[in-house]
């Protein structure tokens, strides 16, 4: 029994160590990301999940060392939150440096007009790019006015507002409407079925 003990709170590294390792990974792991670009948040195909994943069980060895005790775990993992919590605080108060970190907002669709080579710059193909509008409710790009790469990774879409002739159109069908179901509510029949 004492050996279950001693495997489960006993570090087999010194705590200074313990703690440097995450941070170090950490480190790296945002500098990299950064590095390859927005498009790895924005939309995982399959060989960007398997990277992802291979990338989290590659680091691990270099998170925990040769210490597979809990105690050894859990000052890993409180010193990756821990620096995951000060980074955020730091950056959310220096906007400048946030900035310079997390990257600038890219423009993919200007005025319903697809810019190709900041789609191209970003590896976003226009079957991802349509795909992410229909998940925000657009049928097809033609109804975009403007996509935003936000430096999070997220894509904003914008849609294209009616123009006024058809905002007028509209209107008109609409007041029509109304016009042909008060007259036959005076008459007292139904008013006539649209086609």
């Amino acid at each position: 029994m004492h050996d279950i003990w001693k495997d489960m709170f006993v570090m087999g590294l010194p705590l200074l160590e313990k703690i440097l390792r995450p941070i170090l990974v950490y480190a790296f792991l945002v500098i990299s990301l950064r590095l390859s670009g927005k498009r790895e948040l924005v939309q995982l195909n399959p060989f960007d999940l398997v990277v992802l994943l291979t990338l989290s069980n590659t680091v691990q060895n270099a998170i925990i060392g040769e210490d597979n005790s809990v105690l050894g775990g859990v000052i890993g993992a409180t010193s990756l939150l821990v620096t995951n919590y000060l980074v955020v605080r730091f950056l959310y108060d220096h906007r400048k440096l946030d900035q310079i970190v997390e990257g600038k907002a890219d423009v993919l669709i200007e005025n319903g007009k697809v810019l190709t080579h900041h789609v191209k710059k970003e590896l976003i193909t226009i079957a991802q790019l349509e795909a992410a509008a229909r998940k925000q409710g657009f049928e097809t790009l033609a109804e975009v006015q403007q996509c935003i790469l936000e430096p999070g990774g997220t894509l904003s879409f914008l849609g294209k507002k009616p123009g006024t002739e058809d905002v007028r159109h509209q209107d008109l069908v609409a007041r029509l409407e109304r016009l042909s179901q008060e007259i036959a509510l005076l008459r007292g029949t139904q008013p006539p079925a649209r086609t």
